[in-house]
């Protein structure tokens, strides 16, 4: 008796469950006998989707074009951007310490280059020398420079410190310290104190060339830029040609032609080159900061010895410019008479925009006495 009370309960139950399902299969046909509201649902989600997607597309847009307006009316923004200098990363390094970054034959210090300028020095001595300057001061680094070994004064790019523009050559830092070189380089003013310039960052490397030249006498002292350091470094060497004191050699790594040529080939560029406009929202902007570093005008008015390196897969500084500061520095009237030479390095190598210090090459390159088969640079380097 109780098992089949309980199954006529069970059977009603689902007597009543499959009723109201019924009920509501006819409660809906009746209120939607096409079946258009499932089609409207889907309708409605399409529409909102392609809403969101309009005001996605609108507000890229507004900023696509709201970026170049702000830079044409604040052209100090293209400043910044040109120098990076608000750019520090790693953050947490002591420059105080170089010695923690592997370079234990570093001394830092500071100068003063103008009333009110103070920019950061790291001097490393070369490699035969390493013991030697272990927990040494100031005074035996200053003594240093009276050894018989040249000097090369190292300008960084843009962005950051002397130390993460060197990160990327503390490799190459010890192959010059290896072939027996000192190696001098410096903040950019901006970094401690006062505002980045072109005609700042010259007067600075200036200041450091007369420093060291007072030290070294009539030992070889070598000028090497990298990146934007290839404008400031022209400057420098056309500044010291005019005064007739060139020195001994002028190195350029991924360099560029003018500041402007420079601007329209970067990647960040890249989205705004085709712009309407582009050169008056973004190059004008530039030159209303004064900013040009114009090596291919340089080059008439340097009378020193000239070697490039450029990788063919630089992509912030694109090889073509590198080869056509090269073919206007060979056609100059200034140069006549002295080495000029161009040493591409292939894609295939991937040394981009900072490796070249991966070179095997660069040894020999480099070297005042190479070997028979080495590249001709003797005339450059000693």
């Amino acid at each position: 008796f109780y098992d089949s009370y309980n199954y006529r309960i069970h059977e009603n139950s689902f007597i009543c469950s499959s009723d109201l399902k019924q009920c509501h299969k006819k409660t809906a046909a009746a209120s939607d006998p096409g079946g258009s509201g499932t089609a409207m649902g889907r309708r409605y989600r399409r529409g909102g989707l392609m809403w969101r997607l309009r005001k996605i597309l609108i507000w890229v847009l507004g900023i696509y074009i709201t970026i170049p307006v702000i830079i044409k009316v604040c052209p100090s923004i293209q400043a910044k951007l040109v120098f990076l200098n608000f750019v520090r990363v790693p953050y947490f390094i002591d420059l105080k310490r170089p010695q923690d970054q592997g370079l234990n034959h570093t001394r830092n210090f500071y100068l003063q280059s103008e009333e009110g300028i103070n920019i950061g020095v790291w001097h490393t001595v070369p490699s035969v020398m390493w013991r030697e300057a272990q927990a040494k001061d100031s005074e035996w680094y200053d003594k240093s420079f009276q050894s018989s070994h040249p000097v090369i004064l190292y300008l960084h790019g843009n962005a950051g410190t002397r130390y993460t523009n060197t990160f990327f050559i503390c490799l190459s830092l010890q192959v010059l310290c290896s072939l027996g070189y000192h190696v001098v380089t410096f903040d950019y003013r901006g970094m401690l104190s006062g505002s980045p310039s072109e005609k700042g960052m010259t007067s600075d490397a200036f200041f450091l060339y007369q420093w060291i030249k007072q030290r070294i006498g009539q030992k070889p002292l070598y000028i090497w830029g990298h990146s934007l350091g290839t404008g400031v470094a022209t400057n420098l060497v056309r500044r010291l040609c005019d005064r007739g004191t060139p020195p001994d050699s002028l190195i350029l790594e991924s360099p560029f032609t003018n500041i402007r040529e420079e601007a329209k080939s970067h990647p960040f560029s890249m989205v705004y080159r085709y712009l309407p406009g582009f050169d008056w929202f973004f190059l004008d902007s530039i030159t209303a900061n004064d900013i040009r570093f114009a090596s291919d005008e340089n080059v008439n008015h340097i009378s020193c010895p000239v070697l490039i390196l450029h990788a063919e897969d630089d992509a912030v500084v694109p090889f073509q410019l590198g080869k056509k500061l090269y073919d206007l520095a060979a056609q100059s009237k200034s140069l006549n008479g002295h080495k000029v030479q161009f040493i591409p390095f292939p894609s295939s190598l991937g040394y981009r925009h900072k490796f070249i210090y991966k070179s095997p090459q660069l040894p020999n390159i480099l070297s005042p006495h190479p070997p028979q088969n080495a590249l001709h640079t003797s005339e450059y380097l000693g």
